[in-house]
């Protein structure tokens, strides 16, 4: 009975914790009573937790940041507690999710002052240490935002496990996945609608396509065995205009046990409404790319697919190495079709169709 009440007390005292992030803040901005109208500065503070909560929108909190500073004025005081806001931690529980939620509405913030700032995220999550430490750093100095999201600048500095919600960068606002409180890359709940800024619905996704990207994330989860055992030839194959074709599971002709997942990319025109002319890489199954925008930097999408393979697909550490040293030798390759075949071939997939979807198509957006 000791040992048992012990350990539920350490369980709460872990929680509580985990979950009083959304105060953290609050004081900087109630203190701008200087500022603003009277009763301003309170209201705002008041509704910082609210954006903060494990459940909210990413973006909420961007937003109520760029109405601290249009509501309060630009002095450094009030840009400090805004900044502050962007660089909050989510509240985050790791009992019912893995990865925490992040914006990828790229018009977000809207303030340049507030732009190019990561938020931290709950220590629980691998790689924290990376993403924490670019967060401290980017409210000294702010990295490069230029027309990306905070999940965009996130990636670009080496952080890449979270899911997106909002829109991709580029002014691709509305294909984003809301993901928010329902699904995660390791949870394997399936999302199945599309988003605009702050969560509001826009897109259905195919039910076929999201049940069979739950399935295998189901399956990875459940993965023991060697890449026979854990997934047939051709299983979680989907066709659909939207999210795109993935010819189903294959085995790396290497040898290398990839879990349930097939780590392969594609390089296609036009993805996710981008320009014509204009080709990103994005991996070809559902279960790697869910949550994931495509990218111009091939390195993204590598590093994206090394994580699912430890996160979701249930990959033995020596496919997890290969596909590491291939990052290594191939993340700053050339950003066209040839890279992409390199990639596939060092893994075990010579051959494979780099643009199964048949880019450029209208309403392709190429991922889950």
């Amino acid at each position: 009975m000791y040992t048992k009440a012990t350990l539920i007390s350490a369980l709460l005292a872990i929680a509580e914790a985990r979950f009083s992030q959304e105060q953290i803040p609050v004081s900087a901005v109630t203190a701008l009573s200087n500022f603003g109208n009277p009763g301003e500065a309170a209201t705002l503070g008041g509704a910082v937790p609210g954006v903060l909560l494990a459940a909210a929108d990413p973006c909420a909190k961007l937003e109520l940041a760029d109405k601290i500073v249009s509501t309060l004025g630009n002095d450094a005081q009030v840009i400090a507690a805004a900044q502050n806001l962007v660089a909050a931690e989510q509240n985050f529980n790791p009992f019912a999710v893995s990865v925490p939620n992040i914006c990828g509405d790229a018009t977000l913030p809207a303030t340049e002052e507030l732009r190019g700032i990561v938020p931290l995220v709950d220590p629980a999550v691998t790689g924290s240490d990376t993403e924490n430490a670019n967060s401290a750093s980017s409210l000294q100095t702010p990295f490069d935002a230029a027309g990306l999201s905070v999940a965009d600048v996130m990636i670009a500095q080496g952080f890449s496990n979270f899911t997106v919600n909002g829109a991709a960068a580029g002014g691709n606002a509305g294909t984003g996945n809301n993901d928010a409180g329902t699904a995660t890359t390791t949870t394997a709940a399936a999302a199945t609608t599309s988003a605009t800024k702050c969560g509001k619905a826009k897109t259905t996704t195919a039910a076929t396509t999201t049940t069979t990207a739950a399935a295998a994330t189901s399956s990875a989860a459940a993965s023991t065995g060697n890449a026979s055992d854990n997934a047939s030839a051709g299983a979680g194959a989907v066709t659909d205009a939207v999210t795109g074709n993935f010819p189903g599971f294959q085995a790396s002709s290497l040898g290398l046990d990839f879990g349930t997942c097939t780590p392969t990319v594609k390089f296609e025109e036009s993805l996710n409404g981008r320009k014509a002319g204009e080709f990103t890489f994005q991996a070809q199954d559902p279960a790697v790319n869910k949550g994931q925008q495509e990218a111009l930097n091939p390195n993204i999408i590598f590093n994206r697919i090394c994580d699912q393979l430890v996160n979701v697909c249930g990959a033995a550490a020596d496919a997890v190495a290969a596909c590491r040293s291939a990052q290594a030798d191939l993340g700053s390759g050339a950003k066209d079709a040839s890279t992409a075949d390199a990639w596939n071939e060092a893994l075990g997939f010579a051959g494979t169709d780099i643009n199964p979807d048949n880019a450029p198509q209208a309403g392709l957006v190429g991922h889950t």
